[in-house]
């Protein structure tokens, strides 16, 4: 096999994440010779997606090498589930069952093979109306991608019913509208509430041009506030519309400049695509498998990919007499030193270099339950596809913790291909780290699970902590410089759908190395290959 070292690069890509990925993709049909490296023996980082197995050996490398990603404080937990205690406690990294009486029928919901699941570090979804689904449309990689519909927004609303009572997740969710016809459907809203949303619907379908917009102060204010002061929402809708924002932070800690154009952006990707959704999930991992593809066309365009070697030191070496050609000489963890034109990774791939920190921490899970949750995924418009992904939100006070940011749970069904069938995975968020974050997102989960009834069981949860960027947070999105030819994209966002200006960042990267060498108006636009429909 010939050396890394043998060749003179164009470009060192450091970091298998998805902008990475897409920068890769983007340089495929450029002629250039691109190196694309990841420390870790697996595709993705902080969006990578596991098997089981494939899980433990990431919680181990996590705490055993703190620092060296965004991740940290991992765990797994197995549950026993004896016949005649649905709920027993969990068991951290304890898969033995309780024992059974001989000749008795072991009835209890199992695990499936490990490799029967594909769960996601990072499982946000694409609006019909992201750039991301354009560039994979012009680029041609779509047609190596499954997509699923994603499905109905929920609000917790209240306790869970009495065991008396007829179980249900849609006894404590209410199910939020998503447009003219849902909001007068709604029997939870009353009519004077309905004509009241129905004015601020109206107000962000419109154009500047058409009311004037907003005044700076106005958006300023806290999005609750906006509502009740401009609109006259009532106390029972602000979490319904905080929402479709799917802001981490709190109603009184989000900005209305935040939370409109992005309710603007839920409720105008609605139907764009057909009817009845407005967002899609990518089969088999989410964002996993949209950054292997964009990695296979990078080798197929001629490029080197080479997992577990990662980047031991790298300088940006000064002349002043005539300019280098490869001006970026690296020393590799294989051992082995390569020269580059330009180098471009992540905040944790580049050793030595002075980096912003991550802003924001929170915690996250990921949820096996024997359960499908078909309550949760109504087809609401005919012809609409079956869902296959729904997101429920829970504001702090439904958790007894009035002060807390809201807590989001994306529930994917089998149809995914995250899981078997008759099993679903639960992915919790909330905006607070560590123990506390937890704490609340096991009670999420446990609400949801109460609801439902005794079918739904844990059968494997996962938990860790991850910093990066919260849009809200105040963090930049914008490429770091180092030196003249070494650049970092800032951290991974944090939120729970893929934002636009990820897509910006690469191009603005593609721009640097590609310089005036090709039209940029051409970025992502590629013709099928000769001899083939895809790459």
């Amino acid at each position: 096999m010939e050396s890394l070292a043998d060749t003179t690069w164009d470009v060192i890509i450091a970091g298998t994440g998805l902008s990475q990925s897409l920068l890769a993709l983007a340089l495929s049909r450029s002629g250039k010779k691109v190196l694309h490296l990841d420390q870790n023996p697996h595709y993705g980082g902080p969006d990578a997606a596991f098997s089981l197995e494939e899980a433990q050996e990431w919680v181990t490398s996590v705490n055993q090498h703190p620092g060296r990603s965004p991740f940290e404080d991992a765990k797994i937990f197995t549950y026993q589930h004896p016949p005649e205690s649905p709920r027993s406690p969990p068991s951290q990294n304890d898969s033995e069952g309780s024992e059974r009486m001989p000749g008795t029928p072991d009835i209890r919901p199992k695990l499936a093979a490990s490799r029967a699941y594909t769960l996601s570090l990072s499982p946000y979804f694409l609006y019909t109306r992201s750039a991301l689904i354009s560039i994979l449309i012009s680029s041609k990689v779509y047609r190596q991608l499954e997509f699923v519909a994603l499905g109905s927004w929920w609000i917790h609303t209240c306790t869970p019913a009495p065991e008396s009572e007829e179980l249900g997740a849609t006894n404590i969710f209410h199910r939020v509208p998503g447009n003219r016809e849902d909001v007068f459907a709604d029997t939870h809203i009353s009519m004077k509430s309905k004509r009241t949303l129905m004015r601020f619907l109206r107000h962000i379908s419109k154009s500047e041009d058409e009311n004037g917009g907003d005044t700076a102060e106005e958006l300023s204010a806290p999005f609750g506030e906006y509502l009740s002061t401009k609109f006259s929402v009532p106390g029972d809708l602000l979490h319904a519309l905080h929402s479709l924002s799917l802001s981490q932070q709190s109603t009184q800690d989000t900005p209305a400049e935040y939370a409109v154009p992005r309710v603007q952006r839920h409720l105008s990707s609605i139907g764009s695509m057909g009817p009845g959704f407005g967002g899609v999930v990518s089969k088999y991992g989410g964002a996993s498998e949209i950054l292997q593809v964009a990695c296979r066309a990078c080798a197929v365009g001629g490029g080197a990919v080479a997992l577990a070697i990662g980047i031991q030191s790298l300088k940006d070496i000064e002349t002043t007499t005539e300019k280098e050609e490869y001006p970026v000489q690296l020393e590799l963890t294989s051992g082995e030193s390569v020269r580059s034109k330009f180098v471009i990774g992540s905040h944790w791939d580049l050793p030595g270099q002075e980096q912003s920190p991550p802003t924001s921490q929170v915690a996250r899970s990921i949820t096996v339950v024997s359960s499908s949750f078909m309550s949760l995924f109504p087809i609401t418009t005919e012809g609409a596809p079956l869902p296959a992904s729904t997101v429920l939100m829970f504001p702090g006070d439904t958790l007894s913790h009035p002060q807390s940011p809201p807590v989001y749970l994306q529930i994917h069904s089998s149809d995914t291909g995250d899981c078997p069938r008759q099993q679903s995975v639960i992915y919790g968020s909330v905006a607070l780290p560590g123990s506390e974050g937890h704490t609340l997102l096991e009670c999420a989960v446990d609400r949801l699970l109460h609801a439902e009834g005794p079918q739904a069981m844990v059968l494997w949860s996962m938990r860790y902590t991850q910093s990066g960027r919260l849009r809200n947070d105040g963090s930049s999105a914008t490429i770091h410089k180092h030196s003249p030819h070494v650049f970092s994209f800032p951290s991974s966002s944090l939120d729970l759908t893929w934002e636009d200006e990820v897509v910006d960042m690469v191009k603005q990267a593609w721009t640097k190395i590609v310089g005036d060498e090709v039209d940029h108006d051409d970025f992502m636009i590629f013709d099928d290959r000769e001899g083939t429909s895809d790459d």
